[in-house]
């Protein structure tokens, strides 16, 4: 990537931010603080944006998120979805959970904004309402990409969006030589939505790669 892309491209990573004084970009800056203790990776600003505009653009009422992470993804996409949103989001780490919950106080949101759920994805998934999501983004274990894309067809109505965070793994993902098993399911993940008769997909260079699909 030449000079000038690198700038351009950490110009668009910024373009959205917050105000760094504003309750959202305080919220921000202490869930990131908190990640980096925990050894989490957040989703980078850029992708925050594209969730947020996301979320927007879909009048999302109900969103799923399948890695909680300490919030910064939860902040963004209840800082795009309606007034009387409610993101269900799911980890399995108590800890982060009640990191994200925290960063949504401080970030302003009423608490019956989000339902918390400990737990594996997998467990939890099959107990949601079929058809009754707007919005489901994962940033969980890239070993179950695929189950993830499975339960979200069903939990997403005709329109819904589905998006993945960190498709590029660093760039492994386009790399010819031999890569581990999460790399090669995020192949199998990219072939599968491209392949999709029930998606319309796109694959946005934002953060690590944030690939996204709408629900015919």
């Amino acid at each position: 990537m030449t000079g000038n892309r690198l700038t351009s491209w950490a110009f668009a990573e910024a373009y959205g931010a917050p105000d760094a004084e504003s309750a959202e970009g305080a919220a921000l800056r202490w869930a990131r603080e908190r990640a980096a203790d925990a050894g989490v990776r957040p989703v980078s600003p850029g992708t925050g944006d594209a969730l947020r505009l996301l979320a927007a653009v879909a009048g999302a009422r109900a969103v799923v998120e399948i890695g909680t992470g300490t919030g910064v993804s939860g902040i963004h996409l209840l800082s795009g979805m309606r007034p009387d949103g409610v993101l269900t989001t799911v980890d399995v780490e108590p800890e982060r959970l009640q990191f994200a919950r925290q960063a949504f106080r401080i970030a302003g949101f009423a608490g019956n904004r989000a339902r918390l759920i400990p737990g594996h994805a997998l467990d939890v998934l099959p107990r949601l309402a079929d058809g009754g999501y707007d919005l489901v983004f994962c940033d969980g274990d890239r070993l179950e990409c695929l189950e993830y894309l499975a339960e979200s067809l069903r939990l997403l109505r005709p329109g819904g969006l589905i998006c993945f965070a960190g498709v590029f793994a660093g760039g492994r993902t386009v790399d010819s030589a031999a890569q581990p098993t999460e790399v090669r399911r995020l192949r199998e993940l990219l072939r599968a939505v491209r392949e999709s008769k029930d998606l319309v997909p796109a694959l946005l260079p934002a953060g690590d790669g944030l690939l996204c699909a709408a629900r015919a």
